[in-house]
């Protein structure tokens, strides 16, 4: 049984990492943000956080707003107010989805935790830790590389 359980959690994650076509993200996600996580962006971690405290924080369901088709989720009544005053100014570039993969021209999920930077005032988040590191060592190209493709994703 506990092979089982580990083989299906092992396929589950590898499911997870492989590269979503834009017409399946499209499909899957109903629109601009990422939604793959029931409809909440960022996996219902506050966006706000990220600039604010400067950590990822859980966000709570009685302080959430809708905006762009997905459930957006913040930590405190502050932050819910900050975002409904400039949600451009909080809302993660790519859609929510991983900035690496865009650089490489797909869509890919998210870890809001170990996988987020916030650049020039931007919040960017990526796949996981490991291509979190990876991003961090070339920022402004993946970044450069992410707008040029982006807009083909985005359709």
């Amino acid at each position: 049984m506990r092979g089982q359980c580990m083989r299906r959690t092992m396929l589950s994650a590898l499911a997870m990492a492989l590269p979503l076509g834009a017409a399946v993200a499209a499909d899957r996600t109903g629109g601009l943000f990422n939604r793959l996580s029931g409809n909440l962006g960022a996996k219902g971690y506050d966006v706000v956080a990220y600039q604010t405290l400067g950590k990822p924080t859980p966000g709570d369901a009685q302080f959430q707003q809708a905006h762009g088709g997905v459930t957006w989720r913040f930590a405190n009544a502050e932050h819910l107010t900050l975002f409904r005053a400039d949600p451009a100014r909080y809302l993660p570039q790519h859609g929510g989805f991983c900035s690496w993969a865009v650089a490489r021209g797909y869509l890919a999920d998210i870890d809001p935790v170990h996988g987020w930077k916030v650049v020039d005032g931007k919040p960017y988040l990526n796949y996981s830790a490991s291509i979190q590191r990876t991003w961090e060592k070339d920022i402004p190209g993946f970044i450069a590389k992410a707008e040029a493709n982006w807009p083909k994703l985005n359709r």
